[in-house]
């Protein structure tokens, strides 16, 4: 751990959320919608799709100048901007006077991208086109990074490859799925990972089949209704699908090149890492712990309970939603630090 080490605030699981299933599902709905409204921007990309941005004004917050710290959120798996989590971390950065914009995935601001391609969590291509382009309109802005779930692997696994050479000078990762497909046969293990895995798998199969009635070539993945019915399981979907769209030989192709923690030993920057133990989305005997221990430029807010995006405190009345708050009082700091 370097000297500016970051101390995290306790972390006191909310008495009437028991479990990590109870903190996963209500931290989803229970996050408040209002206070943050967007300035949507559309970058077109080199290959002829586009990137729909979102600039966020939150309410009560004074206009930030161009030479403001700029935060770029990157959502989970089939989240968006409107996602609970990202209007929170508006408004917890909004408290220190640091915008934030969020990077909406390719298919997941509301309208099917034009390519075969998607999303998936080690695309990174996406994430650094759209820093070159903020570094280029900002030039005296300090990049930030928030991620979460996916977007947390994506962002960990830039911060990794660019090494000192990365545009983002600090940044947050939230409920980390550190090995990929340790954690998707973590869920096709229990009764409640194989909800949470069908929830998912029906939405991204209906935007393959959204993708393919609107006539957008498949690099000729064509998948019969009889299989895609038969997917109960991430590994079943990323393997008929993910790989095939995305240049991979197979579903442990995809996990083992994707996942961020193999990328971790790469990062230079001030990264806080948040999760918890009973993350039902990821396998706690992956977490590399001697891996993050050996990075100084690692810093952890490791909890017991928590669940997957969870971290709610407080009271049923006035919940509090503690990891957007740690990673804006982080991000905070490292400004603070480099100033």
């Amino acid at each position: 751990m370097s000297d500016d080490a970051f101390t995290p605030r306790p972390f006191h699981p909310a008495w009437w959320l028991p479990g990590a299933h109870a903190q996963t599902i209500a931290g989803r709905y229970l996050r408040p919608p209002h206070g943050v409204h967007y300035r949507r921007e559309r970058l077109e990309t080199p290959d002829g799709d586009f990137l729909d941005l979102d600039f966020a004004t939150v309410d009560g917050a004074p206009a930030a100048g161009d030479d403001a710290p700029l935060c770029i959120a990157v959502h989970g798996l089939e989240g968006s901007a409107q996602s609970s989590y990202v209007l929170e971390t508006c408004r917890a950065l909004a408290e220190h006077g640091i915008p934030t914009v969020a990077m909406n995935f390719r298919s997941c601001s509301g309208e099917p991208n034009r390519t075969a391609r998607f999303y998936h969590a080690g695309e990174t291509g996406d994430l650094a086109f759209l820093l070159d382009v903020l570094a280029a309109r900002f030039p005296a802005a300090t990049l930030l990074g928030a991620g979460f779930s996916l977007g947390a692997n994506v962002l960990l696994k830039y911060l990794g490859e660019r090494g000192d050479v990365s545009r983002i000078r600090a940044a947050t990762a939230i409920s980390i799925p550190f090995d990929l497909g340790r954690g998707a046969d973590k869920l096709a293990a229990s009764f409640m990972g194989r909800v949470y895995t069908r929830h998912f798998v029906r939405r991204l199969t209906d935007k393959y089949r959204t993708k393919r009635a609107a006539g957008v070539p498949v690099d000729g993945v064509e998948l019969d209704e009889r299989t895609m019915r038969r997917w109960s399981s991430f590994r079943d979907f990323d393997g008929a699908l993910t790989a095939r769209l995305h240049g991979f030989a197979d579903a442990d192709d995809y996990y083992t090149r994707s996942s961020s923690a193999g990328y971790l030993h790469g990062i230079r920057v001030p990264t806080l890492l948040v999760h918890a133990l009973d993350d039902p989305f990821v396998d706690e005997r992956a977490i590399p712990h001697g891996v993050i221990d050996a990075n100084p430029s690692l810093h952890t807010a490791f909890t017991p309970r928590g669940g997957h995006v969870g971290f709610i405190a407080g009271s049923p009345h006035a919940p509090r939603f503690w990891a957007e708050r740690e990673a804006a009082r982080f991000l905070a700091s490292r400004v603070e630090v480099g100033r």
